[in-house]
């Protein structure tokens, strides 16, 4: 309802001769539009009213000063009941957009516009969102076996005990951790029994439980590849923990400076496939590796991200194999299924097993039971291993086919890299690197360089992109591999 109001002595309103002459004293002469429809639709009187005063103030239609009409007089000019007017008023002194004063009636309070905000800064163009996607450590999910995984859950659903669904204990599932001690132990040499096995979120959470519990053992520094997910480094950085890096070269990782590492208890590794190189550590690096933990009493955190994955090579197991006292173990089926399950085991030495289990139960007691329970399942019908074998197939074909496309499109280009995993190292000329992401970002393709995952404190290597073939569904693959040839110099 639009009204204009007037407290002109002619209009019709039946005042009192008080309430008029204080109504001319004060000035109100003019009409004035109040919109009662400001509040919304489905809001009342007394809202719409209040609303439409409000606004009036703060567009200064209303001054600091003005008298308002009285309360009869407005309820009469507008129609309403005065008993809203009282009660909107009332809420506005509150609200400190009005004042009232014995003998001075209903004015308008001292109101400063909020200041204008500067002009908001003109910003650069932006690439367009990505629709190819060759992000390294990301599996192809349309690939994920929902009918397989549908079928495990139903059994295991079937025979789950009914203590599965009450509160469990920080370690996990003892079906789970069964089944994944005969597997780790067949598939990756990695020596475990359940009791051993600790089920988490993934490998972020398990270095988040490692980092907490490392510290209060009193070490100080975890060192790190140079090269790797600043993720990581990050999360160990917020237990308090220094990160110094260890180079790489051809080998993998320098382990050999690790003696010369002050303060350091603790080293994290991808030793079966560094992450993003691409190289294994050299069996003398091994060697060297656990010799340094022997002897300072340190651990190695082997994350053994995508060590299903081999083509060209016999499979290099896993490094905890060698010394189960010395190494944890961290893996995780979002390589092999999908991240969105998170679900992921730490393999854990003796002395860190009661540390582990008691931080694991101060702030997450476990995992879904259901999920455990289908994924055991999943892993004794041989199910898993059909996967793990179906999608070594497709990403050996796409990194094949990801080299032939680069060898003919840009046949000076190297592509390292190659003999295990889910990505590739193209090796750009020097300079290159960021002119290619720039070109690729604007295509709507994103892509990385090596640079992304370079430790501030280490050395730079040559430029290059860390392509990921495995991120595109199927369907999605052609494209985005065109899409890379595009940009490549």
């Amino acid at each position: 309802m639009a009204v204009d109001w007037t407290t002109s002595p002619s209009g019709g309103a039946d005042r009192s001769g008080d309430a008029d002459r204080a109504d001319r004293a004060g000035g109100v002469g003019a009409d004035l539009h109040l919109d009662l429809r400001l509040a919304g639709p489905g809001a009342g009187v007394r809202a719409g009213l209040m609303e439409a005063l409000r606004v009036a103030v703060r567009t200064g239609r209303l001054a600091k000063g003005v008298r308002l009409p009285s309360s009869r007089s407005l309820a009469a000019d507008l129609g309403i009941a005065r008993n809203t007017v009282v009660d909107a008023y009332s809420e506005l002194v509150a609200e400190g957009w009005l004042t009232a004063a014995q003998g001075s009636g209903t004015r308008v309070a001292g109101w400063t516009a909020p200041p204008t905000p500067p002009p908001a800064p003109r910003l650069a163009p932006r690439a367009p969102l990505p629709v190819h996607n060759l992000q390294p450590g990301r599996p192809d999910t349309a690939s994920f076996p929902r009918a397989e995984w549908l079928r495990a859950a139903r059994r295991a659903l079937t025979a789950a005990p009914h203590e599965a669904f009450d509160y469990g204990g920080p370690r996990g599932r003892i079906e789970l951790r069964t089944a994944l001690a005969t597997y780790l132990a067949r598939a990756r040499g990695v020596r475990a029994d359940p009791e051993r096995i600790m089920i988490c979120s993934g490998v972020v959470h398990g270095l988040m439980l490692l980092g907490a519990a490392l510290r209060v053992r009193g070490v100080r520094a975890v060192a790190v590849e140079s090269y790797g997910l600043d993720m990581h480094r990050d999360l160990l950085a917020a237990e308090g923990l220094h990160t110094p890096p260890i180079e790489l070269d051809e080998r993998g990782a320098r382990v050999e400076a690790l003696g010369d590492l002050p303060d350091v208890g603790a080293v994290l590794l991808t030793p079966a496939h560094q992450f993003p190189t691409g190289v294994a550590l050299h069996p003398d690096r091994r060697a060297a590796a656990l010799d340094w933990a022997r002897t300072s009493g340190g651990y190695i955190l082997e994350d053994d991200y995508d060590g299903e994955f081999r083509y060209d090579r016999q499979p290099v197991g896993a490094l905890q194999g060698l010394d189960p006292e010395h190494v944890v173990y961290l893996g995780t089926a979002s390589k092999a299924l999908a991240p969105g399950l998170r679900l992921g085991w730490m393999v854990l030495p003796d002395s860190l097993r009661v540390q582990l289990e008691q931080l694991k139960g101060e702030v997450d007691r476990m995992s879904s039971a259901l999920d455990q329970l289908t994924l055991a399942e999943f892993i004794n019908s041989g199910a898993y291993d059909r996967q793990i074998r179906a999608m070594r197939g497709s990403y050996r074909r796409r990194r094949d086919q990801l080299v032939h496309a680069i060898a003919t499109r840009s046949p000076g280009v190297r592509v390292t890299g190659l003999a295990a995993g889910m990505h590739a190292v193209v090796e750009l000329p020097p300079g290159a690197e960021r002119t290619v992401l720039q070109v690729a970002a604007w295509h709507r393709l994103e892509l990385y360089g090596i640079g992304s995952f370079r430790h501030p404190d280490a050395s730079p290597r040559g430029d290059a992109l860390v392509v990921g073939y495995a991120s595109p569904s199927g369907s999605a693959w052609s494209g985005a591999l065109a899409a890379l040839c595009d940009v490549l110099p």
